[in-house]
């Protein structure tokens, strides 16, 4: 019974003495002046459209309020997490400070999987996988599909948020999350009736996919007809290949 009371009281002393370290440390932490900011950008697609000079320019409003020197706690923190935040690249932000003061921004980028053309190219935007827009940057050009209506008319700028415009984004999902596709689609139109058809990297055909519904199994006809008919004709004999029917593959 004393063995158990005296292996208590040493645990609870223990904690007490963590405990006591570690607001030691915090309130240590937070009357140290900011001495260095750390960026770290994670960049696991090899975009590019925010560097570590733009995130520092975020944190410190184009150089208007240095961080170097204050003792940002809490509420300060959060704030310059949402300024980071607010930005279209910016999918997350984390801001924190260690323990020895220093200040530290994790960013992980956001991402466009297509870009939205318009007859007027400085108004091109990109659309991100949730259906966001996303500004051009001049930082850097993705290489992802363009897409337009027949003519290369634009699309309305709420497009993706009805259903038949969730439907093609659905679309525009797979191909960005199978590389070969994601290589292989150059050029979407989107029909006014919500027809897709789509130009490749690679041979002349125009692709004619029809709604966009029950999208693996067409693509997977036209992975059947890659794999058997240009080695024997060439990819240049077809100019029209539908797979929008079930269990048929139409080449013209």
């Amino acid at each position: 019974m004393h063995r158990t009371v005296r292996n208590f009281s040493v645990v609870f002393v223990c904690l007490l003495v963590l405990g006591g370290l570690g607001v030691f440390a915090a309130v240590r932490q937070a009357h140290r002046p900011v001495g260095a900011v750390d960026v770290r950008i994670a960049n696991e697609f090899d975009n590019y459209f925010i560097s570590e000079r733009g995130v520092t320019a975020l944190l410190t409003k184009g150089g208007q309020e240095p961080v170097l020197g204050t003792r940002p706690e809490g509420p300060r923190l959060r704030e310059l997490e949402a300024r980071l935040a607010a930005h279209p690249f910016v999918r997350t932000a984390q801001v924190y400070r260690d323990l020895a003061g220093d200040l530290h921004a994790d960013v992980t980028q956001n991402r466009p999987i297509a870009r939205l053309t318009h007859p007027d190219a400085r108004l091109d935007t990109y659309v991100d996988a949730a259906g966001r827009p996303l500004p051009l940057s001049p930082l850097y050009t993705a290489r992802v599909a363009t897409v337009a209506r027949p003519g290369g008319a634009a699309l309305p700028a709420d497009f993706f948020q009805d259903s038949t415009g969730q439907r093609c984004l659905g679309f525009l999902r797979f191909v960005d999350e199978h590389p070969f596709w994601r290589a292989q689609v150059a050029e979407v139109i989107i029909g006014a009736d919500g027809r897709l058809s789509f130009t490749q990297q690679v041979g002349d055909q125009r692709v004619e996919f029809g709604p966009p519904d029950n999208i693996p199994d067409k693509f997977a006809k036209l992975m059947v007809f890659y794999r058997q008919i240009p080695s024997v004709l060439g990819w240049d004999t077809y100019h029209r290949v539908n797979v929008e029917y079930q269990n048929q593959i139409i080449c013209e």
